[in-house]
C-alpha cells in the first residue's frame, strides 16, 4: 500500500522510528477503509521520493497501532502530523495540497 521510500510506524516502532529521528519526519494516520487516505497515499508516496534522506515519511495505521493513535488525538482520518526533534510541529487534518506538506517540510528544514 505504501511506496518504497514509506516507512511503516507502529505501536512497537512508533517511538524508535519517529520520536528518536535524527530528521523530521511526516507521518500519514490512516486507514485501508479510509477513502480519503487512500485518496492521499500517492501524494504522501511522491514526497517519500522528493525527500529521500532528508525527511523520513511513513504511515501509522490507527486500526493496527491504536495507541499511537490515541497518544497524539488522531479523531479524524487522514491526519498528516510532521514531526522534528520528537515533538509535533504541523498537523494537517484532511486531504491537503502536496505544496502544504511541502512547505512545512521545507520550513523544518530551513529551506525556503
Amino acid at each position: 500500500m505504501a511506496g518504497a521510500n514509506v516507512h511503516v510506524f507502529d505501536d512497537s516502532n512508533f517511538e524508535v522510528e519517529v520520536l528518536n529521528a535524527d530528521t523530521p519526519v511526516l507521518v500519514d494516520f490512516w486507514a485501508e477503509w479510509c477513502g480519503p487516505c487512500q485518496m492521499l497515499g500517492p501524494v504522501i508516496d511522491e514526497i517519500a521520493d522528493e525527500y529521500v534522506g532528508k525527511v523520513k515519511v511513513g504511515k501509522v495505521d490507527v486500526d493496527k497501532a491504536p495507541q499511537t493513535a490515541a497518544r497524539f488525538g488522531i479523531q479524524n482520518i487522514p491526519t498528516v502530523i510532521l514531526f522534528d526533534k520528537g515533538q509535533p510541529v504541523e498537523s494537517f487534518v484532511g486531504v491537503r495540497r502536496k505544496g502544504d506538506y511541502q512547505a512545512a517540510i521545507n520550513s523544518a528544514l530551513g529551506v525556503n
